[in-house]
C-alpha cells in the first residue's frame, strides 16, 4: 500500500479523546474535524499499515483460526455444563476425561432415533453428541489453519520464527502488529510502545521508578508474554538471567517486563530484516 494517494499523503489518526467526546458528543462530522485538527497540529504522524502483502494474508488466516479456537472453547464449556445435569450413568462414564477424549466419547454416543426427544435424557445425549462432533470439526479446522500459518510465517519471517519460543501463532500476531511495512514504526522503541512493553515513568519526589505499561496492542503483548514464559522454563540463558535479577531483588513481574522489553527490541530487528527481503 502506497502511503501517498495521488498527491495526498495518508496518515493514521487515533480515535478522539474520550473526554472531548463527552464534552462535544460524537458524530461522523465531529470525528472528521477532530482528525483534521490532529493532523494539522502534528499530533497524528503514524503511517497506516499496508494491506497488500503477505502479512495481510497472515492476518486473514489468523483471524479465522482465532475464531475457531474461541468457538471450540465455547463448545467445550457448553458440553461440560450439560454434563452437570446429565443422568448419573452417563455423567459417571464421562467424568474426568480431557477435552479431546471427552469430545470423542460424546461424538460416539449411541442415539435411539425412535426415542422421544421430549425425554430430557434423550435430548441431552443428542446434544452431547452434536457438541462432540462440533468440537472435533473445529479441532480439525484449527489444525489445518495452524499448518497453513506455520508455512506462511516461516516463509515470510524465517529469522523471527527461528527465535527460541516463537511458534506460528505468536509469530503471526507479531507480524500482524508490525504490518507489511514495519519501517512505519521508525524504531524498536516505537514497537515497544506499540506492544505495551515500554516502561512508563512513575516517579514522585525522590522516588525514581517506572510502572507497567497497560496500553498498546494487548494481543501483541500477550504474544511476547507467551514467548517469555517459554524461555523462562526452557532457555538456559533466560533462566540464568532470571536467577541473577532475582538475587538483585527484582520481583518476577519486574523481570518479565525487562525480558519483554528486550524481546521487543529483538523482534523489531528480525521482522524488519525478514520483511525487507520479501519486498525487495
Amino acid at each position: 500500500m502506497d502511503d501517498d494517494i495521488g498527491s495526498h499523503r495518508v496518515l493514521e489518526v487515533n480515535r478522539p479523546d474520550r473526554s472531548a467526546r463527552r464534552r462535544k458528543g460524537k458524530s461522523d462530522p465531529l470525528d472528521a474535524a477532530a482528525a483534521g485538527r490532529a493532523v494539522l497540529a502534528g499530533e497524528a504522524t503514524a503511517i497506516p499499515k499496508a494491506q497488500t502483502g503477505g502479512v495481510e494474508a497472515v492476518r486473514v488466516l489468523h483471524t479465522v483460526r482465532a475464531g475457531a479456537v474461541k468457538a471450540r472453547t465455547a463448545a467445550i464449556n457448553t458440553l461440560r455444563g450439560l454434563l452437570v445435569t446429565a443422568e448419573d450413568q452417563l455423567r459417571e462414564g464421562l467424568r474426568g476425561l480431557p477435552a479431546a477424549r471427552l469430545a470423542a466419547a460424546c461424538a460416539d454416543l449411541a442415539i435411539d432415533d425412535t426415542a422421544d426427544l421430549a425425554d430430557p435424557a434423550q435430548a441431552t445425549r443428542t446434544a452431547l453428541r452434536e457438541l462432540g462432533h462440533r468440537i472435533q470439526n473445529l479441532t480439525s479446522e484449527i489444525t489445518r489453519l495452524g499448518g497453513k500459518l506455520k508455512t506462511l510465517t516461516t516463509r515470510l519471517a524465517p529469522a523471527t520464527t527461528a527465535l527460541f519460543g516463537v511458534d506460528p501463532d505468536t509469530a503471526a500476531q507479531l507480524l500482524i502488529t508490525c504490518g507489511d511495512n514495519p519501517d512505519r514504526l521508525g524504531s524498536e522503541a516505537a514497537l515497544a510502545a506499540l506492544t505495551g512493553t515500554s516502561p512508563l515513568p512513575a516517579s514522585s519526589g525522590r522516588t525514581d521508578r517506572h510502572r507497567l505499561n497497560r496500553g498498546g496492542d494487548r494481543q501483541a503483548n500477550k504474544a511476547l508474554h507467551q514467548i517469555v514464559l517459554v524461555r523462562m522454563r526452557h532457555d538456559q540463558r533466560t533462566r540464568d538471567y532470571v536467577h541473577k535479577r532475582t538475587q538483585q531483588g527484582l520481583s518476577k513481574k519486574d523481570i518479565m517486563r525487562c525480558l519483554k522489553r528486550y524481546l521487543a527490541r529483538k523482534i523489531y530487528r528480525t521482522i524488519t530484516t525478514d520483511l525487507a527481503h520479501t519486498t525487495t
